[in-house]
């Protein structure tokens, strides 16, 4: 605490960067200038940061960093949750103290963020954190509950479908299972053996992916599969078309097929992440939180997250 006032005297803040794109092992943390808010923005003191398989992705190498806009020096991660400190000229709906999460892209894991007031879940954004949702989990909503939520929208999902999820262990599938059985849906999930009871927990009936996955949910559905989701890749794409579900009832989000849907949490409506935070406070969504680190272990943080196997969230503290 003494070296973060120490760093405030002297402009300075944390943030994780990049020099140079590549893999965990590019990342630091730096000192850089303090950011503040200008006209029509707010500034947040990060409290946690939630980390994406986007945000690797995106950082990974020059190439792909260069088709998200990305340019060095670069910051890192997405997902925040923190309290707002400035609020500039002409930003209106936040006041200083108020609680809020959202998205900054490639720039989250700091000490502060500034994103418009009124901006987009693209360029920054930020929502009220309801009363009842701690920093932590507030921090993992942004990216994995909007993407979920616009995959939802696709599917239309209601009492009478049975959905497939594909990847239903991962960090968008944690929203999207439940998202699914809050709607009345029965939801079949995919992944490994080792994350059956994941999976169970969260409200899915567990079904192992690779070889042979349309055969086994056909075994298991033992009646009509009518919408699926694949959060994964296209292996869930092609086994839900051998169960007969129709194109316009799939949707995907790691991976493109003609003629199926893809979405990304951009997709989402301007309501879906304030209704989520509220579920989450009202007790009826859980996110699984795997794993917190000091920002100081980015590199070990971002190694397990990278991983794909984790099961839950990884959330950096500030």
């Amino acid at each position: 605490m003494q070296q973060h006032h120490d760093r405030q005297r002297n402009g300075t803040s944390r943030a994780v960067r990049f020099e140079s794109f590549g893999g965990p092992e590019s990342l630091t943390v730096q000192d850089v200038p303090e950011p503040h808010a200008g006209a029509g923005q707010i500034r947040i003191r990060v409290a946690a940061a939630g980390l994406n398989p986007m945000d690797w992705f995106m950082t990974s190498d020059a190439k792909t960093a260069a088709r998200f806009g990305l340019s060095l020096p670069c910051g890192f991660g997405t997902d925040y949750a923190g309290v707002v400190d400035e609020v500039g000229a002409d930003a209106s709906g936040y006041a200083v103290g108020d609680r809020v999460f959202g998205t900054a892209v490639s720039r989250a894991v700091a000490d502060f963020v500034v994103v418009d007031a009124d901006g987009t879940i693209a360029d920054g954004v930020a929502h009220h954190t309801p009363d009842g949702v701690d920093d932590r989990t507030a921090a993992t909503l942004s990216i994995a509950g909007s993407t979920a939520a616009a995959a939802l929208a696709v599917l239309g999902l209601g009492p009478d479908d049975t959905v497939l999820v594909g990847g239903a262990g991962g960090g968008v599938g944690v929203f999207a299972v439940q998202l699914a059985r809050i709607a009345g849906a029965r939801v079949i999930g995919t992944g490994s053996p080792s994350t059956a009871d994941h999976l169970r927990a969260l409200g899915a009936e567990a079904v192992a992916y690779g070889d042979g996955l349309a055969d086994r949910v056909r075994d298991l559905a033992a009646g009509p599969v009518t919408a699926a989701l694949d959060l994964h890749g296209t292996d869930t794409v092609h086994a839900a078309r051998e169960l007969g579900v129709p194109d316009s009832r799939i949707c995907t989000v790691a991976g493109m097929v003609d003629g199926v849907p893809a979405v990304s949490g951009a997709s989402a409506g301007p309501a879906a992440l304030d209704d989520i935070a509220r579920l989450v406070a009202a007790g009826r969504l859980r996110v699984p939180i795997a794993a917190t680190y000091r920002v100081e272990d980015i590199r070990a943080a971002v190694e397990l997250q990278a991983d794909r196997h984790v099961r839950g969230k990884v959330v950096i503290d500030l």
